[in-house]
């Protein structure tokens, strides 16, 4: 029998997902043809957020690639954006006159980002967030400026808020509700949401309504002005202020459309060969954005292409997750509340955590989780299923495993699920769908069950509980480690294979590492060129040279830049300890150069704020003190306690323990920032429980603890050896750092580097390999010896000192 024609325009996640649900009950069908207007296959646009933090590349996020496409005898057009379609023909035309026959078309065109109607809308540098082009465009604006404002505090605003502070940028948020993500929180957990992005170092502008967007002589922008008057500086300006259903191409073929192609509920047009589905549809009267809603769409849709004439689409609950690392809010239903309706709340401001839960006719109907949502996707469930809560009423704020319903003591979440339960909201899986897959196809990895099941392949926020899944059901056969991960998107090598490269081949520069592992990017990116720059003088201390270039803004001007352009500077002080001269030096230039703010940093440290970059040199000339290397992916500080020195409870002077540390480790680059402590007993006022490394005095000498973490998320330091003399502390510790230094992944903390080789591992190393432990220790010293100050020797430190002079007006 001839196929049928299907063709589809629109490459996105909706349109792709109706092709893989077709495929699957009528493989032989349709000849299809795919129009996608971008040059790239199908990628997860919920994913672009983590590609702009640098957490994963575009790679990571590509769900079909053009291979998959050939293997199901797709014919695909990328770059070719269709401009007309000829109903009484059939036929489809594109930009460069392509034309292709139909008997079953497809819409599947998405959305367009609402840009702001004010004046200097179309500078360069302002842009909207909607593709992979968008994204690029906001990586490379991060390693070219410091400023920028992103304009909607909605879920899309503040990912692309948090994705440009990651990558180094003074970030600011205009919006004009009085709270964050307005349409997915209530007032309670949007004003926690602030303060936790406050923490971040993110800059919120609430009710502010944008008036102009200011440009430079060269067509740039440079500020933005809102009615009340106020202007703030902004290299980068970012729209994310809502999407539009993308109905042109639908409009002039004369299909109904009203905010949205209308259809109905088997996803037809109102030509009945004209199927759509996506953001680009209205249903009901209602316009979705979320991906949940959309996959749902699709499975109808392609079981009325296939002929089968049923299944109806009609409607859907939608819940919301923010996709910013380290938080965590979930909201679902009419959270709101109303009237005759009750309110369950749970609020501990000092904890973090937030719940409220929204109940009428002894049923739940709305839900707003911040900061414990491990319960999101039950409380979804029974919101969906309108499902009576008056016998669990008591216990429903605290969870499914509270509720006597499911589980037995000492059971995961996941092991208390009954098979019926579902797990991915997006993709609508169920834990017995897993569990068979798991047990049926031998899957062991989550890259294999996102495969075959699709759980946790869209938006990621059910990755933990698919992750229990696959423990209870895998046991000891469960592995995380699926597939090796590509550097960036320059490249397929891993962090680990461009090391042993220039280990094995010793490679000593950035564009020769490049060109022996064939880069795919001439000079490559700011996510790998930085790295390999580490790894070449980590590995090859005194023959790879430093490549100043490949280094982040702080660490070329040797300072922290702040939000308004200005940087910070702080001098060291050898254990925190100062003295008179160096009080007054810093007195005299906080003076001589009007430095706004001095402030005492949790290291330590006396803080310098304010200072101009063409100051600079001049502030760290006359202060006379050695760089901080605050700024660097290096040693930072050596916190101490005044110890038995001064102490009547001190057992050990660890004010001379950590400035022995400090003078010795001065000036170590790392693969991430790194901090050490020292406390005179185990009281631990200098909180060597959550460093890098931590060393505490005790009776009969110094306990050492490595891998502690005091950032986003508290990570306490694991125990690693006891020692007695100084003698030891340096070798052990060098030892350890050197070891970190040599097999860390660049940007890999301490904490993240022993959670993937094992403290064992460590442990073996450093405290029975006595010979690899001294050795370690050696190379660390050699590594160090003659290391530069780049405040005071800035030729031998290769600074440009070109970048701190004064612009000509």
């Amino acid at each position: 029998m001839k196929k049928l024609k299907l063709v589809m325009v629109g490459n996105g996640m909706a349109g792709v997902r109706t092709l893989e649900e077709l495929i699957k009950i009528a493989p032989d069908l349709y000849d299809i043809t795919v129009f996608g207007a971008e040059p790239y296959a199908n990628y997860n646009r919920i994913l672009l957020s983590p590609v702009l933090a640098g957490e994963q590349t575009i790679k990571d996020i590509m769900l079909n690639d053009v291979d998959w496409y050939e293997e199901n005898n797709i014919t695909l057009h990328l770059g070719k954006k269709i401009v007309k379609i000829d109903r009484a023909r059939r036929l489809v035309i594109a930009e460069d006159g392509t034309q292709t026959e139909y008997d079953r078309l497809l819409l599947a065109t998405g959305s367009t980002p609402f840009m702001l109607p004010v004046p200097g809308k179309d500078l360069k540098g302002v842009i909207a967030y909607r593709d992979i082009y968008d994204t690029n465009t906001m990586i490379e604006a991060a390693e070219k400026h410091t400023h920028a404002v992103v304009i909607g505090g909605g879920l899309l605003g503040l990912e692309a808020a948090n994705g440009l502070k990651m990558r180094g940028m003074s970030v600011s948020v205009v919006h004009l509700p009085g709270w964050l993500m307005e349409r997915q929180l209530d007032p309670v957990a949007g004003k926690m949401l602030q303060k936790s992005l406050e923490d971040r170092g993110l800059n919120f502008l609430l009710e502010k309504n944008t008036e102009a967007i200011i440009g430079d002589d060269v067509g740039h922008v440079k500020a933005i002005r809102f009615t009340d008057g106020l202007e703030i500086p902004a290299q980068l300006i970012v729209m994310a202020v809502g999407i539009r259903p993308n109905t042109a191409l639908a409009e002039s073929a004369g299909l109904y459309c009203n905010r949205g192609i209308i259809v109905n509920d088997t996803m037809q047009t109102y030509d009945p060969r004209i199927y759509s589905v996506g953001e680009c549809v209205n249903h009901r009267g209602t316009v979705y954005g979320l991906v949940a809603p959309l996959f749902e769409m699709a499975k109808v849709c392609a079981n009325h292409l296939a002929n089968f004439g049923i299944g109806r689409y009609q409607g859907s609950v939608t819940s919301t997750k923010l996709k910013v690392t380290g938080i965590d809010l979930f909201s679902a239903g009419e959270f709101m509340g109303g009237k005759d309706t009750e309110e369950i709340i749970l609020s501990d401001p000092i904890g973090g955590v937030y719940k409220k839960l929204v109940v009428k006719d002894d049923k739940l109907i709305g839900a707003c989780l911040y900061g414990d949502t491990v319960d999101g996707s039950w409380y979804f469930k029974l919101l969906r299923e309108g499902k009576n809560i008056s016998e669990i009423r008591d216990s429903l704020m605290f969870g499914e495993s509270n509720t006597g319903d499911v589980g037995h003591e000492g059971h995961t979440k996941a092991a208390a699920m009954p098979d019926e339960a579902e797990v991915c909201g997006c993709n609508g899986v169920c834990k017995g769908t897993i569990v068979k897959a798991i047990k049926e196809k031998g899957l062991f990895t989550l890259d294999d069950v996102r495969k075959h099941t699709k759980a946790s392949a869209s938006c990621g926020s059910c990755t933990g509980l698919v992750e229990q899944i696959i423990m209870f059901t895998a046991g000891g056969d469960y592995s995380t480690a699926s597939k090796v991960k590509p550097m960036c998107a320059c490249t397929d090598h891993s962090h680990q294979q461009v090391r042993d490269a220039i280990k094995a081949n010793k490679l000593l520069t950035v564009s020769g590492v490049q060109e022996f592992m064939e880069w795919r990017t001439p000079n490559g990116c700011s996510s790998c060129r930085p790295a390999i720059n580490y790894y070449l003088i980590s590995t090859w201390p005194r023959e790879a040279k430093d490549d100043p270039q490949s280094r982040f803004i702080n660490e070329r001007s040797h300072a922290n830049i702040q939000k308004d352009g200005t940087y910070s500077v702080i001098p060291r002080m050898w254990g925190g300890e100062t003295n008179a001269s160096e009080l007054r030096r810093i007195a005299d230039v906080v003076d001589k150069f009007k430095i706004p703010t001095v402030k005492v940093t949790g290291g330590q440290r006396i803080d310098l704020l304010g200072v101009k970059k063409e100051d600079l040199r001049a502030v760290w000339q006359d202060l006379g003190m050695p760089s901080g290397l605050a700024y660097a992916k290096g040693l930072r500080t050596v916190k101490t306690c005044v110890g038995s020195e001064w102490c009547r409870f001190g057992t050990q002077n660890s004010t001379l323990m950590g400035q022995q540390l400090e003078r010795e480790l001065a000036r170590m680059y790392s693969p991430h920032k790194v901090k050490l402590a020292v406390s005179g007993c185990p009281r631990n006022c200098a909180e060597a429980g959550i460093k890098d490394v931590g060393v505490i005095g005790v009776d009969s000498g110094w306990e050492i603890y490595v891998g502690g973490n005091g950032g986003i998320k508290t990570e306490v330091a694991q125990f690693l050896v006891k020692l007695k003399t100084h003698e030891e502390v340096m070798e052990y510790t060098g030892a350890f750092l050197q070891l970190y230094r040599e097999e860390g992944w660049y940007l890999e903390r301490t904490v993240h580097y022993l959670a993937r080789v094992g403290l064992d591992y460590v442990k073996k190393i450093i405290l029975e390999d006595h010979e690899r432990r001294k050795d370690l220790y050696q190379r660390l010293l050699f590594a160090l010896e003659g290391e530069s100050d780049p405040w005071h020797e800035p030729e031998k430190a290769q600074v440009d000192t070109r970048q701190f002079e004064r612009l000509p007006a």
